[in-house]
């Protein structure tokens, strides 16, 4: 199956849009991690991201009369660009179903290519059901962002750019993966010409959409997505990408929310340009895979997929990179409630830096405390804890909490000894109006809320934490009313820094 892709690939139309992107070597993670690190800045695309060579590559290879009628797609931001710009370029009317939940910069982006834009509902499935509807309806063609041969071909030609070059052949090449069709139509054409080359997907640890399709040897559907990588949130990979994937793709490796983030400081300290969750995913697979290995020496490909990144999700990512990168530490430390005790556990520290601090009175006996500490090596955590606990301090290590890193590390201090029979639950609410207030109509009245914290990362959903006061026999039908809304949740009043900080 791969070598009847190389001739796809071949023939593929797709430099009539996009360009040949170079293939930098990034000096400065090339000589932390020992080996030889390239990027394919893919993000230097004029739509900043790979989307339009397959998207121009479907249009371009429509029968004429397809092409005169229009073709329909849906997406949230980078297939949409590119859709948009190769019906500018071939003259071809496009209309693009976009969720109402897409940030107003990317919408505008797709408008001022020429596309219709429709805005309908909140997901990309929501969009998508629609798109399928209107080209029914106006007979158009559908352009799929991923699972369509033709699409396949027009990203593989990234891969067909990496080895010629490249001057030595590469251990590994690195590529994210949504649907599956930039790793599908890359791995097809590096295993149908250098065989020996590992072709190896990143996927987020909460989106491991092919890891889990690879391990059941079929497509599986996801029953969540993880939306910190947008670009690569999809529920089920591709059935066209999938034949080629299990052939073609040595293994997938995941990685977590803070090492992606890292990763985007890392491609910024070589490029000094800010890659997109996704489009940093395979450079944060290369170092997790790298560090695995006990790898040295070797020549490394990673794709820099997309940069189209929100500007107010950087105070986020900036905020999780130094805990990716191992250079931060973030713990609950139990100290003396009596003066001088902070100067002392300081002073236990030996000159290690402190990063954040945050307390409030809590009781005359014991003060609980949320502390950022420096991490200088690899396996400093664990260091520190056991420096801490061998002075008769009480260590709890947050640094793998998702709760205590997006809320509780804002609101220490916040304990009321006043509520009775809290539970605590995590939200992901959509970003749009009416969002909150559909939560508060769900409550009835019937249940009270006694903490709420919300915080905008600067994506389609926003982050929130709730405190709802219910007794034990009301729990079911709690739990039944926010089924009905439709947000994801998670419980969390077991969660210890609740326990240390809020409850």
């Amino acid at each position: 199956m791969s070598r009847d892709y190389v001739e796809r690939i071949l023939r593929a139309r797709v430099y009539d849009v996009a360009k040949e992107t170079p293939l930098d070597r990034v000096a400065l993670l090339s000589d932390k991690l020992g080996n030889d690190v390239f990027l394919k800045r893919e993000d230097l695309q004029s739509v900043f991201s790979f989307k339009l060579r397959g998207a121009y590559n479907k249009m371009a290879n429509l029968p004429a009369v397809e092409r005169e009628r229009g073709v329909a797609a849906a997406s949230a931001g980078n297939h949409a660009q590119g859709v948009a710009l190769a019906a500018q370029r071939l003259g071809v009317p496009a209309a693009i179903v976009m969720p109402t939940t897409t940030p107003r910069i990317k919408v505008e982006a797709v408008r001022r290519l020429g596309a219709e834009v429709i805005l309908h509902g909140v997901s990309f499935d929501d969009s998508r059901t629609h798109a399928l509807a209107l080209t029914e309806e106006r007979g158009l063609t559908f352009v799929h962002p991923f699972d369509d041969p033709d699409v396949i071909a027009g990203q593989g030609t990234v891969a067909m750019e990496i080895l010629r070059q490249v001057d030595t052949t590469p251990y590994a090449v690195f590529v994210a993966i949504g649907g599956g069709g930039l790793i599908a139509g890359m791995g097809a054409y590096i295993k149908a010409l250098w065989p020996e080359v590992k072709v190896i997907g990143v996927e987020p640890e909460d989106s491991p959409t092919m890891y889990r399709a690879l391990e059941a040897g079929h497509p599986v559907d996801l029953d969540e997505v993880g939306l910190f990588a947008d670009g690569v949130a999809v529920r089920r990979v591709g059935d066209h990408c999938f034949d080629i994937a299990k052939t073609c793709v040595d293994e997938v490796v995941l990685v977590n929310t803070d090492e992606t983030c890292a990763a985007i400081r890392d491609i910024y300290d070589d490029t000094r340009s800010i890659a997109e969750p996704a489009g940093a995913l395979g450079i944060a697979g290369l170092k997790r895979y790298v560090a695995r290995e006990g790898l040295s020496g070797a020549c490394l490909v990673a794709v820099d997929c997309g940069a189209n990144v929100n500007f107010d999700r950087l105070r986020h990512i900036a905020e999780r990179a130094e805990i990716g990168e191992q250079r931060e530490g973030v713990f609950a430390v139990t100290i003396p409630e009596r003066p001088g005790s902070f100067r002392a556990f300081c002073e236990c520290l030996g000159g290690r830096a402190v990063t954040e601090f945050n307390y409030r009175f809590a009781d005359a006996e014991n003060a609980h405390i949320f502390v950022g500490l420096e991490l200088r090596a690899p396996g400093d955590r664990e260091e520190i804890i056991a420096q801490l606990e061998q002075r008769g301090y009480r260590v709890t290590d947050m640094s793998d909490n998702e709760m205590a890193k997006l809320h509780v590390r804002y609101m220490v201090g916040g304990r009321c000894g006043k509520t009775t029979n809290e539970r605590l639950y995590r939200f992901e609410f959509p970003e749009r109006p009416g969002a909150l207030l559909t939560f508060l109509k769900s409550m009835g009245g019937q249940w009270n809320i006694s903490l709420f914290h919300y915080r905008n990362h600067g994506s389609a959903y926003g982050r929130v934490l709730a405190g709802i006061e219910v007794r034990d026999d009301e729990l079911d039908s709690l739990e039944a009313s926010l089924a009905t809304l439709g947000y994801r949740y998670q419980r969390e009043s077991d969660n210890p820094a609740y326990e240390l900080f809020l409850s």
